[in-house]
This record gives C-alpha cells, structure tokens and sequence, in this order.
C-alpha cells in the first residue's frame, strides 16, 4: 500500500512511498530538485526502514532546517508510529 507525506519546510511538496517487509520502496518526490530525487530515491529504493531514518535524519538544505532526505526521515518515521 502505497503511503503520501505532505512534506514541510523544503521545496517538495509530497513524498510517495511504499514499505514491503520492512524495506523502503517506490519513493517518489513531487516538486523540488529532480536531479537530487531521483538519486535519493535510487539510493534509498530496497533499504531497510530505519537505515534509511537513522542515515537521513537531520540533513539540513543551506538555511534550512530540514531538507528533503529529513523529510523523506520524517516521513519514514511517520509511517512506523502509524503502523506499529
């Protein structure tokens, strides 16, 4: 089942993805930077779920806070609270 995050404080609106026996599959960002998306969501794509969270959680993009890998982190972290 495929899972949608409204992403916050970056220049993607939404990130698309799916989780399959604990592996991250199927991310898929809307907006932003298609050049980094696409890498991260080649580099991410078969991952186990909190490698992804532990390894992405925290980047920043320039002045901002968060940046789209920590939203891609959030939005992981969001769908293992919903899905305990």
């Amino acid at each position: 089942m495929a899972y949608s995050y409204k992403t916050r404080g970056i220049c993607a609106s939404q990130i698309n993805f799916d989780v399959q026996d604990g592996k991250v599959k199927d991310v898929k960002f809307f907006g932003g930077c298609p050049g980094n998306h696409i890498g991260i969501e080649h580099l991410v794509e078969g991952m186990n779920i909190d490698d992804v969270i532990e390894k992405l959680k925290g980047v920043t993009c320039g002045p901002r806070s968060s940046s789209c890998p920590d939203q891609l982190a959030c939005a992981l972290e969001e769908y293992k609270k919903m899905n305990k």
